[in-house]
């Protein structure tokens, strides 16, 4: 092989290597600073994971790479994804590999979880969406995996309608954002203490995500090794994350 030719396929690998890999940057918004990691639905290997084969929670970032290692995987982005019992077990509907963990919870109820409406977030063939609760109950989308949280961030371009633009409850928070094909999914992590109403307004006005879901605060970590970034921190229920082979 000569030399050209040996060039023109290593840079077309790198080429394929680096149009699949998760982007996380920073982006400022209205003043406040937030991580946004955006995935291709359609090219990365997007899934949620709980617990290991022996039913063991996963809980830490670093148990779940080494999991995955085992595999000839490893995680290119993770992120803390639904709210969850003291056990580990997800709050709302869980599906993981097609298999149903938990139903989905349509009544109202106490905490950010019950703030209706509420929604699930959806990984299906080639595309992952943000659907309000009642709305997924009546399309019963076929999901290889789904997390249910709440409360919805935005809902069909409209802000949570119990959003205040004056709210004094500030927390670091994270959640999801998809774009109307499905292609898209925006996963954001405030840098600070911010409101429902801030942290909405960044996935419709910012990102331009037409539904966005909160997934949680407080315990809210991000996996990011391209920022050079894996946060510890609280044992956390359900994850979502891309994997890639390590080779």
């Amino acid at each position: 092989m000569s030399l050209r030719a040996a060039l023109f396929g290593a840079l077309a690998l790198f080429a394929a290597t680096t149009a699949h890999a998760v982007e996380c940057r920073p982006v400022e918004h209205d003043g406040k600073r937030y991580t946004v990691c955006t995935v291709d639905t359609g090219a990365q290997d997007l899934r949620l994971f709980l617990t290991a084969p022996d039913g063991t929670p996963y809980s830490h970032f670093n148990a779940l790479d080494r999991a995955l290692a085992g595999q000839g995987l490893r995680l290119a982005f993770a992120m803390n994804a639904g709210m969850y019992h003291s056990d580990r077990s997800p709050v709302g509907h869980y599906v993981e590999d097609g298999q149903e963990q938990m139903r989905v919870v349509t009544a109202a109820g106490p905490g950010n979880f019950g703030l209706l409406p509420n929604g699930v977030f959806c990984i299906a063939q080639g595309r992952a969406d943000v659907i309000e609760t009642e709305d997924f109950v009546a399309r019963s989308p076929a999901c290889r995996h789904a997390t249910q949280s709440g409360p919805m961030l935005v809902i069909d371009g409209a802000l949570h309608p119990r959003f205040l633009p004056d709210s004094t409850s500030r927390y670091v928070r994270n959640g999801v954002g998809t774009s109307a094909d499905g292609r898209t999914a925006h996963f954001v992590m405030s840098d600070a203490a911010v409101t429902f109403h801030e942290f909405g307004r960044l996935f419709r006005d910012g990102l331009g995500t037409p539904n966005a879901l909160y997934f949680d605060g407080n315990i809210s970590r991000l996996h990011a090794p391209g920022m050079n970034r894996s946060d510890p921190g609280f044992r956390m229920g359900p994850i979502v994350g891309v994997v890639e082979p390590t080779g």
